[in-house]
């Protein structure tokens, strides 16, 4: 049996504390979850960085299910956000629990279990996030103050062999030019690197630029940087006349004035 890795962040001696009894409680609750976040990315990547939290996936229908396993052992729990995250608190410490994209476009469903992936982490043996889904979570993280495109061209430089490639293309298949773009960044950070990417996948993510290029453009105006940031890209959808992702084209004003308000 092939040695574990071993994840490790820049904590406090508190901190570290905490998540090594909160993954003892996740492994002894027999509740499947995967960790994600900077303990995975160092498990995977070598890499060690200072975090703030640890992250925590699971289905939809055991979120509640986390979260009440850890009230029972007297821990503060907060629902952020009913469409996508939780945390399980102690003091000024916190985990987070993540059953979906802040944008709910990237479900955690059985297909994130299918591999397994283990790690020894804060002295607990967990199954982490695939790398192919790890992938998928990070290309959408692009915020003014927070941008995961490092993590993801790392993952490919170090898991590359370990990526499903043709799953990740189906989970990104109506993104997929998102998924053109980090391959792009990965290959302009590595040139020589280039191979741990295959051809046919690159073929055929800029076989389908050229295919769309000949389409006419689109009717209606919209704005898709909020799948990356809810806040930067919001004066497009409130002023600049952009639809967002889901909704009627234009500003409350301009709606009003057509009826459509």
């Amino acid at each position: 049996m092939s040695k574990l890795r071993e994840g490790s962040a820049t904590v406090t001696a508190e901190a570290e504390a905490f998540y090594t009894e909160s993954l003892k409680l996740l492994t002894q609750s027999g509740i499947p979850f995967l960790l994600g976040g900077t303990y995975a990315i160092s498990a995977y990547t070598g890499i060690t960085r200072p975090t703030k939290d640890i992250d925590v996936f699971c289905c939809g229908g055991d979120f509640p299910r986390i979260l009440s396993h850890f009230q029972d052992h007297g821990f503060e729990t907060e629902i952020e956000d009913e469409r996508w995250i939780g945390k399980v608190k102690h003091g000024e410490l916190f985990f987070d629990v993540i059953f979906n994209s802040a944008v709910a476009i990237n479900p955690v469903n059985d297909r994130w279990f299918k591999e397994e992936h283990r790690a020894v982490i804060c002295g607990a043996d967990v199954r982490l996030v695939a790398p192919t889904e790890m992938i998928f979570s990070k290309s959408f993280v692009q915020m003014r103050h927070k941008y995961d495109g490092p993590d993801v061209v790392h993952m490919i430089l170090k898991q590359h062999d370990k990526i499903d490639w043709k799953r990740l293309l189906t989970h990104m298949e109506q993104y997929w030019e998102v998924l053109l773009i980090h391959l792009l960044n990965f290959r302009f950070i590595y040139p020589t690197e280039r191979d741990r990417i295959p051809d046919w996948l690159v073929a055929e993510l800029l076989e389908r630029m050229q295919e769309r290029a000949k389409l006419p453009v689109a009717q209606t105006r919209i704005c898709r940087g909020r799948l990356f940031s809810r806040e930067d890209y919001l004066i497009d959808v409130t002023q600049w006349g952009f639809a967002d992702v889901v909704g009627e084209e234009g500003t409350k004003e301009s709606l009003k004035e057509s009826g459509n308000g």
